[in-house]
């Protein structure tokens, strides 16, 4: 989606180089301002707060963001992980959908029914919208100086949905539609156009006044939209009932017409990303179980299968031009981060070879990790570990 990053994973003082401590049952600890920090990325750990571990992070190539489940906001050095700014909330839900957007300097939490905005550069609350109560919010895009949020009615019952657009810089309502959507599935927003998906067909709307510019064709099933790097992928999803899944199909981002995709998929298609230059890196598992499983790597591009490697299921992200993951759960090696190279995959030589990280307490297996990646070359990845809430900071291997 540009520079914006939206994060639908789930930060307080340093811990030095050693594991992580105990989260404390309270809220971050205050900042008095918001602190700038020069030079790179620097290796820290810190410990996460329980509202913060219940909620998500994210990250921008100057700090770290993480939105709590109450929809507060908090600010984090990129040199020691400390609290640098807090934005306190009021509300409490269960999951915390966050989007950091970079280019406009906000930061957008999205929990229960309250929409709440920080600026990224001075990290205090640039704005707050509400939503009549029995609704929430669930997806966030943004493109363009626009941020896009997705409610409806909270449990969602297949009610149509509402997608409204909002000035990223104060929070001033600019349209609102109604629209088709699934649970699940992402507001993806890009070049001008902003795309929703409710399982079966995907609509791209045009950013700035919310009209109707293209539909998939009916024949194309999408019961799960894959976006990354400009590229919209539809695949089978994890919340099929049956063996068999649809056919992999790449849309074209203007007309939503399929374009030629590598091969179908074989087993369930679970998550993946898309990075910048079209190499979609697909997690694929049995339907019956989808603990292990395969990456599968796509040139989109040149419309061919890249690599395959085993691995069972875990987070994955595209850094500095790199697939990162974890090693399996099950391997002599578990514990530890995994980078690849997008085209070679684990076959690469030289500087394309496979890199793996020490093992760290945060990036085992059972600590349930997830990556945040700062935007930019910073030669870095954190990684947040959920069991025993906090943030390492590592070099990307």
């Amino acid at each position: 989606m540009g520079a914006a990053l939206l994060v639908l994973v789930g930060c307080a003082g340093n811990t030095g180089s050693g594991g992580p401590k105990s989260p404390a049952a309270s809220s971050p600890s205050r900042a008095t301002t918001s602190a700038s920090v020069s030079g790179p990325w620097r290796a820290w750990t810190a410990s996460l707060t329980r509202p913060e571990a219940h909620g998500s992070c994210g990250a921008t190539a100057h700090q770290v963001v993480c939105a709590t489940d109450s929809g507060g906001l908090v600010g984090r050095s990129r040199a020691d992980g400390r609290v640098t700014w807090t934005v306190p909330g009021d509300a409490h839900a269960k999951t915390a959908q966050l989007l950091v957007d970079a280019a406009d300097e906000r930061a957008v939490a999205g929990v229960a029914g309250v929409l709440r905005a920080a600026d990224l550069r001075t990290g205090k609350q640039a704005w707050t919208r509400r939503l009549p109560a029995g609704r929430a919010y669930f997806a966030l895009g943004a493109t363009g100086g626009i941020v896009y949020a997705l409610h409806a009615p909270d449990p969602f019952t297949g009610t149509p949905a509402v997608l409204d657009a909002v000035r990223a810089s104060d929070g001033t309502p600019l349209w609102h539609r109604t629209v088709s959507w699934s649970v699940g599935e992402p507001v993806a927003a890009f070049r001008g156009r902003v795309y929703t998906s409710d399982s079966k067909r995907v609509t791209a709307r045009d950013a700035r006044t919310g009209a109707t510019l293209a539909t998939s064709p009916a024949g194309v099933e999408c019961p799960h939209l894959v976006t990354g790097g400009g590229y919209l992928v539809c695949t089978g999803s994890p919340l099929s009932a049956g063996d068999t899944f649809p056919p992999m199909r790449r849309l074209d981002p203007a007309t939503l017409k399929p374009l030629p995709t590598p091969r179908n998929t074989i087993d369930m298609p679970v998550h993946g990303v898309i990075s910048d230059d079209g190499v979609l890196v697909l997690y694929e598992a049995g339907a019956e179980d989808t603990s292990a499983g395969n990456w599968f790597a796509y040139d989109l591009k040149r419309d061919r299968k890249l690599w395959s490697t085993y691995a069972t299921e875990s987070d994955a992200a595209v850094a500095d031009g790199r697939f990162v993951t974890f090693a399996p759960g099950n391997d002599v090696a578990r514990g530890r981060v995994v980078s690849l190279d997008l085209h070679a995959g684990p076959q690469g030589t030289g500087s394309a070879a496979p890199r793996m990280s020490p093992a760290y307490p945060q990036t085992r297996d059972g600590e349930h990790p997830a990556f945040v990646v700062p935007g930019g070359d910073t030669g870095h990845l954190v990684v947040m570990a959920r069991t025993h809430g906090s943030l390492r900071s590592l070099p990307l291997p």
